[in-house]
């Protein structure tokens, strides 16, 4: 029989976590979370729904995540992040296919639908943002510093479910322009450690390019100001990005 553990990772995510969890009922045989050092309610309220909680030293996304499977006890994985949550269609889809039995050459993925400063992002680039989360344990794992993706240790079919994945990725301009610094210094410090180098026309270009691509050619103007904000925003990481990578290998050269 099929069994699904859910496993999220967690740190201060009391806001969130709660809308997660309540998501999974019915849904997951068990849930599986891994913290790294929650000061505030995030442990009760994963005790309240009956979830596993685990703390555990923060050693990085991939690793974390990687750590979460390695304790699960069912037979399919189904990872979250704390700030997403199953839409009602996607519960319905996974019920669905849980009663007709999963297909263990399969994963599965989900289109996942941003909600920015309260706004449902169906522009910018963001969506259908497809993400692959529910899958066989042991068939893959988790890679990558800044965006984790997942490595595949075996052949699998990617299968899309219907419904979306709803993800409260910012609930202000600043908590976005906040993580953004973090993971634009994260990104120029792997790009520099391969070698990577920016010039001065990178600071402009590729900046002024990535807030035309997606505000224009993918529609941002489409979702209104919000729109607007995430174009820019995304423009912003790519130049804080390169403006880092720039300065490193002026470091290097020192």
């Amino acid at each position: 029989m099929d069994t699904i553990s859910a496993i999220i990772i967690t740190q201060d995510e009391e806001r969130n976590i709660g809308r997660c969890l309540d998501s999974l009922a019915g849904i997951a045989d068990e849930v599986v979370v891994v913290d790294s050092g929650s000061t505030d309610a995030t442990e009760q309220i994963c005790l309240g729904h009956g979830a596993r909680f685990v703390p555990h030293p923060w050693e990085g996304y991939s690793q974390q995540k990687n750590y979460a499977e390695s304790l699960a006890a069912g037979n399919w994985i189904l990872s979250l992040d704390a700030d997403e949550a199953l839409s009602d269609q996607l519960r319905q889809s996974i019920l669905q296919l849980k009663g007709e039995g999963l297909d263990n050459g399969a994963a599965y993925s989900f289109s996942r639908l941003n909600n920015y400063c309260g706004h449902w992002i169906k522009h910018c680039g963001w969506y259908p943002d497809e993400k692959v989360r529910l899958w066989p344990k042991g068939s893959c794992q988790w890679d990558g510093v800044v965006h984790e993706e997942l490595q595949w240790l075996r052949p699998v079919n990617k299968v899309r479910l219907d419904g979306d994945l709803l993800h409260y990725s910012y609930y202000s301009v600043s908590d976005h322009a906040t993580r953004q610094v973090k993971y634009a210094t994260l990104a120029a410090q792997k790009a520099c450690a391969q070698g990577k180098r920016a010039g001065v026309g990178a600071l402009v270009i590729k900046p002024a390019w990535n807030f035309l691509r997606n505000y224009l050619f993918k529609g941002g103007f489409l979702d209104g100001r919000a729109g607007f904000l995430v174009c820019k925003m995304s423009a912003f990481y790519t130049f804080l990005k390169y403006a880092k990578l720039r300065e490193l290998n002026n470091q290097q050269q020192d």
